[in-house]
Parts: C-alpha cells; sequence; structure tokens
C-alpha cells in the first residue's frame, strides 16, 4: 500500500480530476454492483452524506438500537442534517421487516414523516452477525412498497460476503445508497466509498463538499485503496477462522462468556461475569499485557482481528486472559 501510495499518479479531485480516485470509485462501484460511487474520508461522512442525501430535515430515520449511525456518531444526522433516529429494538441486529414497518410514521400532519431506513451489515455492536438475506429482502421489499429509501452500512460488507460466500454485489442489491469502509479489515490507513445511481452521487459530491469532505490530491489514498480491494478481501476469512478460535478459547475461562457458534466474521464479544470484575478492569489488565480491546459497556469487551494478527497472536490473548482472571 505505502508504495502504491507513493507511485500514485494524482490530480485535483474536487474538479475530478485525479485519476486514482477515479479508478478507485469505478472499482468500488463495479465490485458492490453500483454506477458510480464516492470517495469519502471516512465511514462517518458516507454515511452522513446517506441521510443528507435520502432524507429531510424534520423527517426519521429508522435504525437499529445498536447501529453505529445510532451510537457512535455523535448524533450527526440530527445535528448535520435535521433528521432525527427512531430506534428499534432487534435480538441479533437485524429487525424484522414487521418491526422496521410497525415504526414508520402514519401519514399526519402533526407527525414526523419517515424519510429513510438504515441497515447495518455486518452488525458491529451485534458481534459482527451477518444480516441473514431472506431479512434484508424482506426490508427492501416492504420500503420499496412504502416508497421510502434504504441505505447500507455496509463498512464491513466484505466480511460479510466472505462468510456468506457470495458476492458483494448480492449482498448490496436494492439497496438506494450503500457506505463501505477500505480500512478496518480491507486494511487501508484512510477512506470509504458511497456507492449509488449518477444522479444521486452527483448530488453527494455536492454534499461531500459542504461537509468538508473534498479533497485535492486524494490518489495518494485512494492508491491504497484501491490495494484493500483488489489483494485484501480474499484474505478476510483468515480473521473469521481466528475470531472464532479466540471465542472458543475464552469460552473456557471462569468468569468470561462467549458464544463461538454466534461468531461469524472478525468481532467478538466477551462478557465480564467475574464479580468484582467489569469490562473497563479486563480491558484495562490486557492493555497492561499488550493487549488491546475495547470496553463497549460495563460488562462486554469487542474483540476484533485483522491482518496483523497471527494464530500467536490470539494465542497470546487468550493466555493473557486466563491469566487475569485466575
Amino acid at each position: 500500500m505505502r508504495r502504491a501510495m507513493a507511485e500514485a499518479e494524482v490530480g485535483d479531485d474536487v474538479y475530478g480530476e485525479d485519476p486514482t480516485v477515479r479508478r478507485l470509485e469505478e472499482r468500488a462501484a463495479e465490485m458492490l454492483g453500483f454506477e458510480t460511487a464516492l470517495f469519502v474520508p471516512s465511514g462517518t461522512m458516507g454515511n452522513q452524506i446517506a441521510v443528507r442525501l435520502l432524507a429531510r430535515p424534520g423527517e426519521e430515520a429508522v435504525v437499529e438500537e445498536r447501529s453505529h449511525v445510532f451510537n457512535y456518531e455523535m448524533a450527526a444526522m440530527a445535528d448535520l442534517s435535521g433528521v432525527l433516529a427512531r430506534p428499534v429494538r432487534s435480538e441479533r441486529g437485524f429487525p424484522a421487516a414487521a418491526d422496521l414497518e410497525s415504526a414508520l410514521r402514519p401519514d399526519l400532519y402533526y407527525l414526523p414523516r419517515t424519510g429513510l431506513i438504515v441497515w447495518e451489515n455486518t452488525h458491529n455492536l451485534a458481534g459482527g452477525s451477518v444480516a441473514p438475506e431472506e431479512a434484508t429482502r424482506a426490508v427492501l421489499a416492504m420500503a420499496a412498497r412504502r416508497g421510502i429509501p434504504v441505505h447500507l452500512d455496509g463498512a464491513r460488507i466484505f466480511n460479510a460476503a466472505v462468510a456468506a460466500g457470495v458476492p458483494a454485489a448480492r449482498l448490496c442489491a436494492g439497496f438506494t445508497t450503500v457506505m463501505t469502509c477500505l480500512s478496518k479489515g480491507l486494511g487501508a490507513p484512510v477512506g470509504s466509498v458511497l456507492s449509488s445511481d449518477r444522479t444521486r452521487i452527483a448530488e453527494a459530491r455536492r454534499i461531500r463538499k459542504r461537509f468538508g469532505g473534498g479533497m485535492r490530491q486524494a490518489g495518494i489514498l485512494a492508491a491504497a485503496g484501491l490495494v484493500a480491494l483488489e489483494q485484501m478481501v480474499g484474505r478476510l476469512g483468515e480473521d473469521h477462522a481466528r475470531a472464532r478460535f479466540l471465542a472458543e478459547r475464552l469460552a473456557g475461562v471462569p468468569g468470561l462468556r462467549t458464544r463461538p457458534e454466534q461468531v461469524e466474521t472478525n468481532i467478538l464479544m466477551v462478557e465480564v461475569e467475574r464479580p468484582g470484575w467489569d469490562a473497563p478492569k479486563l480491558s484495562e489488565g490486557l492493555r497492561a499485557a499488550g493487549v488491546l480491546a475495547l470496553p463497549v459497556d460495563s460488562r462486554r469487551v469487542r474483540m476484533v482481528t485483522h491482518y496483523e494478527i497471527s494464530d500467536a497472536d490470539v494465542t497470546r490473548a487468550a493466555e493473557v486472559a486466563t491469566a487475569l482472571l485466575r
């Protein structure tokens, strides 16, 4: 990636003149099954451009209650676009179409309209779970019948595709817009892409500029994104296998609880059940021993495998956790 960045052909992307950015956008759109795409600095910006693009101020966006766009984007949909999130509860991150439909507002003058539905695949806080295709299709069919656009937060859509054994485009079919990250499991240092049809992406480019996301010689970043798409997708299964192995090892540690059968991709949630311990305490103990993990609430720690994590690293992480709880 660093070599590709150093050798990248560049231009002014604000004027659409960076050839490497154009190649990245074309390649991403092709892999995800869309007409075109837009390179953006971050997944959060990609999601928020989609909200601004698809919903109007004063409308609601129906989201799953643990979704990234609701919990970890600093209420940006309200701040930047005047859109209110309407969260819906689910068991594994993917509400049934009927539950989402029940959250849609009736057409009454004193109620906000529903402007958008947001779907997340894989689902971060649900432990990297993969959306069942039949559930996704049911939601898209319901939304089409009700005339509501659906945005896919596909930050890790390639993880979902590898786990499901299908092309990413198949998992993106039917969505109005899709955001996917080039960082995370794909390993690029920065950047995401927002995909849709040409008309919407033309407007998304204007919104990107308004949000401060216009970049100049961005080809040095896009070059790494091209390597991510062309060389890193095929190895994601290694991360998934290591996450499952770690879950199996930690399942035998008294005071910790994991569900290895639910680890589908590269994210593992570890529940702390030992009296006198909580997630921040476990995380700090792991950090002191050189193992980085994130407490997401008082009882759960999130662990993520990626291309820099080896089999030996996973084994050591399990040994450190075992020693701490012992």
